[in-house]
């Protein structure tokens, strides 16, 4: 025991007092940054039947099933009729969500499919590649507000589209697209900027398979905006 015994032990107390009170803080703000980025849904589709779909999806249209590949599962739009078909899923906002997902799908001669993800219901933000175009374009309510050029060589590419409540007057719609196993970009491929609040609705994702080939679907999450 050191000299004077008491006060040396009430040092040592505080001490480990003060440094369990910092490690539970820590703790605890993990905890929260935790919960801020839970994914509020997801779906790998490894847990639906083959040929069947998620039971909480709402297809407006097509005949999308899940399908398997290399023990992969993944959901897939056949190649006819060439139309433009989609399904919702998750929970609705207004904003402060992103939609994170996977596609895939080939190209025939010179037709092409066009395919991507949205938010805020079937009127709502949709980002889509149109490889015909040659381009990634930001959709509202189906007409084209952002565009940005870009040129697929036909691999699994990644999506990302949130909305954001920048101000009491101000939302900012963004999306990003990249080749699957790369680094995402620093920056949105496409932005908008809105001054009237969205509207409140589901995520979805969509397809044409204009190529008359079928396009997959894989990794959907949708997650609350983590706050800087």
């Amino acid at each position: 025991q050191p000299a004077g015994g008491i006060p040396g032990g009430l040092n040592t107390m505080n001490s480990l007092s003060k440094f369990a009170g910092r490690y539970l803080l820590a703790l605890g703000l993990a905890a929260l940054t935790a919960h801020a980025t839970e994914p509020l849904y997801q779906t790998n589709f490894e847990k639906t039947e083959l040929g069947e779909v998620p039971d909480d999806f709402l297809v407006l249209d097509g005949d999308f099933s899940v399908r398997q590949e290399s023990g992969n599962r993944f959901l897939e739009l056949p190649g006819a009729p060439l139309d433009a078909f989609g399904f919702m899923f998750g929970p609705s906002a207004r904003h402060g969500n992103e939609i994170t997902a996977r596609m895939f799908g080939t190209k025939k001669g010179r037709r092409y499919p066009v395919f991507g993800i949205a938010l805020n219901g079937v009127n709502g933000y949709r980002l889509q590649v149109a490889p015909a175009k040659r381009a990634i374009e930001l959709l509202k309510a189906g007409a084209v507000v952002a565009k940005a050029p870009f040129r697929w060589a036909g691999e699994w590419l990644q999506f990302s589209l949130r909305v954001e409540k920048t101000s009491e007057a101000e939302w900012i719609i963004s999306g990003k697209v990249w080749p699957d196993g790369k680094k995402p970009p620093a920056k949105p491929t496409v932005t908008h900027k809105e001054a009237k609040e969205p509207r409140n609705g589901k995520p979805s994702i969509w397809g044409s398979p204009y190529s008359g080939t079928p396009i997959r679907y894989d990794d959907i999450v949708v997650k609350k905006i983590a706050k800087r």
